[in-house]
């Protein structure tokens, strides 16, 4: 398995990049600093690492066309690169604030990373994919209480859009080969955008290591064919035995 995985240099996208190379599958990670993804790939077994902005084209065309070059083709995309609410709020989970206080560069910095990027590194991959016949896109979600919460825009629009985003996708290539699934941690989860020190006592975390078995999974070949599911990492092991017994 060939894999592209967005914003693999820490924490979810870190994560899910370790998993997949320990199975064997050759990863390439992205990050915006090259040099910083060259490094954390350096770390990983057969694993690249490539400079991308998600949020410039020329950016995403010139990384997907390297990486794709360098594996000789992408079989499984990763849409994970997104930056939270720490970059508009960095107090954002004691000390909310509505959104007509959040500055309009801050509400664009998220939407054009978590949302626009996830579009354009899925709409330079996916014609590559289908002129090979088929590969696989998850993209990165989170709970629903998130995109509803107070005190959460910009983040909670991003993820809203990013998982509409996502269905549209999986609608708009039903049967061509080429599968679409969602995958989100299914609570709070200890990466860079969940500072520590702002987090309220007694609230409980998951570690982004939940996301290592159901990516090895979707990457697996008993997940071909496996199309428009949401995924809740924490709940895998009985999503899949729901799975299996619908099948």
């Amino acid at each position: 398995m060939k894999v592209l995985v967005t914003g693999g240099t820490s924490g979810l996208g870190l994560a899910m990049a370790s998993a997949l190379a320990a199975t064997g599958a050759s990863v390439v990670l992205t990050g915006r600093s090259g040099e910083r993804a060259e490094s954390v790939a350096a770390g990983l077994p057969g694993a690249t690492g490539l400079e991308m902005d998600v949020r410039d084209e020329s950016s995403v065309a010139r990384a997907v066309d390297r990486a794709w070059s360098r594996l000789g083709g992408i079989d499984m995309l990763v849409n994970n690169a997104g930056i939270g609410m720490r970059t508009v709020n960095p107090r954002f989970m004691t000390q909310p604030q509505g959104f007509w206080e959040v500055p309009s560069d801050a509400f664009r910095a998220v939407i054009d990373t978590n949302l626009t990027g996830y579009f354009l590194v899925a709409r330079e991959i996916t014609p590559r994919m289908l002129a090979s016949g088929g590969g696989r896109i998850v993209n990165i979600s989170m709970n629903h209480s998130t995109m509803r919460r107070a005190g959460f825009v910009p983040y909670g629009p991003s993820r809203a859009g990013s998982e509409a985003l996502s269905r549209i996708m999986a609608a708009d290539l039903r049967g061509t080969g080429v599968t679409v699934n969602l995958l989100l941690p299914g609570g709070a989860t200890v990466t860079g955008m969940l500072p520590q020190d702002a987090v309220p006592e007694g609230h409980g975390f998951l570690s982004p290591a939940v996301m290592g078995p159901p990516i090895v999974w979707l990457a697996s070949d008993d997940a071909a064919g496996v199309h428009d599911e949401r995924i809740v990492a924490a709940e895998f092991g009985q999503w899949l035995r729901d799975w299996q017994s619908r099948q």
